[in-house]
């Protein structure tokens, strides 16, 4: 299993992130989940988590090369918080 993880410094504007969501949820191959992050063990600064979970290395291939994933990496520029992004080989 492939797991996109997007950490965000900051909460993003609610009505905002659902804008991103919508797009999010578009991407094939792909489960998104996302929340608040409550308290991180080592007193990190985030705030707020998100993630795409694929089911391997090929689909997270197939649907990194598509415009939908694209639009969601250009969006998440586009709301100017500091963020972090992580890829997992949850397998591996």
């Amino acid at each position: 299993m492939y797991r996109v993880v997007v950490l965000y410094e900051a909460a993003p504007d609610p009505g905002r992130y659902e804008q991103h969501v919508e797009l999010c949820r578009k991407v094939p191959g792909a489960v998104f989940r996302h929340g608040p992050v409550k308290r991180t063990l080592h007193g990190n600064e985030l705030a707020y988590y998100a993630e795409f979970e694929f089911a391997d290395s090929d689909a997270f291939k197939a649907a990194a090369a598509t415009e939908e994933f694209k639009a969601t990496g250009a969006d998440a520029a586009a709301m100017a918080i500091p963020h972090s992004v992580y890829v997992v080989d949850v397998n591996g």
